[in-house]
């Protein structure tokens, strides 16, 4: 055992004779302790809620969608759908059209998204399981399933022939349109409420779904011009390394976005507050780590006696700093460690028991991610080396003043 790291275990884990001294390595080991507890257990909170948040969107956004570079549509035939199949990787896609609509049930009026999609929508994405109340589209009639929001606002019921929801889109086109005739600037389109979906508030008031030919026939497009195809990629399956070979097959120019992409907006947030949180729980700590510093100096002046015995018998100035550096050091991995093991131990038995709920049926979320775990250890190995080295420079002055 090196001779700096022998002397630096004794100081820390015996007794000195000074209980001052006792109380203040305490505080501080209590303070390191302390400080990665609460910043891993905050990570933990705030990867939990990220999943969370994405679990909604996930269920809703593909893995990747193709879009037009410009404008809003863009050819895509048969011949290129079989080409999209052919590469490895995609597990499926879907063909889709979306335009803007004018709702109108009951005297109540509603702006929303139509989205036109075709059978393999479903084996997409995931949005049987957002159904909750009525079912899903079938070919048997003009049907459509809208968002939990939008059926609140307009008052909508499933399968209510009394009274049919009316979609209005303007008739594509340029010129001059009579806005005395109704029928002469939209397109309508009377349909039934067959299904209602819940994925979260902003999805709930922006989309309705229909079948692909409704949507078609609705605003007047050809038979292969289409907004956007979505796809599902194989597990395992990374998006940049088949991104080429998917554009390589549209004669159109298009873009291709993943799913962060799609959800640019929630993941920027989300990052942020993510930093934010970090930034402020590691100014915490820097705070906690101050008893460390105060700690290695109040030993450093109570072992001035020791200092001048250990120099007197050949040890130089540079062994004697690091014999206070390597303390310091030992106090921070310790204190670190086992802070960071406590917490992953409560955040599993939250995983585990649900300990704290948000509502009775809702545990509040989290996880344990090891990108957290290093984050925590780095964080705090590189700030303890920090200020292990600032207090063990106060060791050359003690030997100076012997």
């Amino acid at each position: 055992m090196k001779f700096p790291l022998y002397i630096a275990k004794r100081y820390l884990f015996t007794k000195s004779s000074n209980n001052a001294i006792n109380i203040i390595t305490i505080i501080a080991a209590i303070g390191v302790f302390a400080g990665a507890f609460s910043l891993f257990i905050v990570l933990s909170g705030f990867a939990g809620l990220k999943d969370f948040s994405l679990q909604f969107s996930n269920d809703f956004d593909p893995d990747l969608k193709v879009l037009p570079e410009s404008g809003k549509t863009f050819h895509f035939d048969e011949d290129q759908g079989g080409r999209l199949s052919e590469i490895e990787g995609i597990a499926n896609f879907t063909k889709v059209i979306e335009e803007r609509v004018f709702l109108d049930y009951r005297e109540k009026n509603d702006w929303a998204y139509i989205k036109g999609v075709d059978k393999n929508y479903r084996l997409v994405n995931q949005i049987d399981s957002a159904i909750v109340n009525g079912s899903w589209l079938t070919d048997s009639e003009a049907q459509v399933v809208v968002g939990n929001t939008i059926s609140r606002k307009l008052g909508l019921s499933v399968f209510n022939y009394q009274t049919l929801l009316k979609l209005w889109v303007p008739k594509p086109g340029k010129g001059q349109v009579s806005l005395t005739s109704p029928d002469a600037a939209f397109n309508r389109q009377q349909v039934i409420t067959s299904g209602i979906y819940s994925i979260n508030e902003e999805l709930d008031g922006k989309y309705v779904f229909a079948n692909l030919g409704l949507a078609k026939n609705l605003l007047d497009l050809d038979e292969d011009t289409y907004t956007a195809v979505e796809i599902k990629l194989k597990p395992g399956i990374n998006p940049s390394d088949i991104s080429s070979e998917i554009t390589s097959v549209f004669e159109d120019e298009v873009i291709l976005k993943n799913r962060a992409q799609l959800n640019e907006t929630l993941y920027k947030m989300l990052n942020t507050e993510n930093l934010a949180v970090y930034l402020i729980f590691t100014l915490v700590l820097i705070i906690a780590l101050f008893n460390v510093v105060g700690s290695i100096i109040m030993v450093i002046l109570d072992k001035r006696e020791n200092i001048k015995t250990l120099y007197s018998l050949g040890a130089s100035a540079s062994q004697i700093k690091q014999i206070f550096f390597t303390q310091g050091m030992l106090m921070t991995i310790l204190g670190g460690v086992l802070g960071l093991l406590f917490a992953i131990i409560i955040v599993y038995l939250q995983l585990q028991y649900e300990l704290v709920m948000i509502t009775p049926s809702l545990p509040y979320p989290v996880a344990v991610k090891l990108e957290n775990i290093l984050i925590v250890f780095f964080t705090i190995g590189i700030l303890g080396f920090g200020a292990s080295y600032i207090a063990a420079g106060r060791s050359k002055k003690a030997l100076q003043s012997t």
